[in-house]
């Protein structure tokens, strides 16, 4: 999230930087392309197990507190729920990254082969730019 916030500040100063320079003809030569990133990534065909599988950690983690905190005093209780809290937050962020790096080779397969030097996230498009989203969707569904 940290590396998607500084590439989107970084994009957002190379526009500043044409914008300010009035240099709208080099502007109009930079390739630049948007996709829906959000989009891209719950349609991702992996999506659907990995829910699957942090459902089930989440029920595992359900049943572990249960049988295991009966004999706990409160503050035990919390503590356990705490580092079983952490470790479900580790698993979804895990299966995340994992379809992240998926589609962020997508994006990059399908930039590459089209010419296009920078993608940026549909969200902070103002006006123009390619939308690749649909042939990136295609390179990760294969329709």
């Amino acid at each position: 999230m940290i590396k998607l916030k500084n590439i989107l500040l970084s994009v957002f100063v190379l526009l500043a930087v044409l914008a300010f320079t009035n240099n709208t003809t080099y502007a109009a030569q930079l390739p630049i392309a948007v996709a829906n990133y959000q989009q891209l990534i719950n349609q991702h065909p992996d999506m659907a197990q990995a829910n699957e599988t942090y459902k089930a950690a989440v029920k595992q983690a359900q049943d572990d507190f249960k049988d295991k905190s009966a004999t706990m005093s409160d503050d035990e209780k919390k503590a356990y729920s705490q580092k079983l809290d952490q470790s479900l937050q580790q698993k979804k962020l895990e299966l995340l990254n994992a379809i992240r790096d998926k589609v962020n080779a997508a994006v990059k397969e399908v930039a590459d082969a089209k010419g296009i030097a920078m993608v940026i996230d549909k969200s902070v498009d103002i006006y123009g730019g390619q939308d690749i989203t649909d042939d990136v969707l295609k390179k990760i569904t294969g329709k």
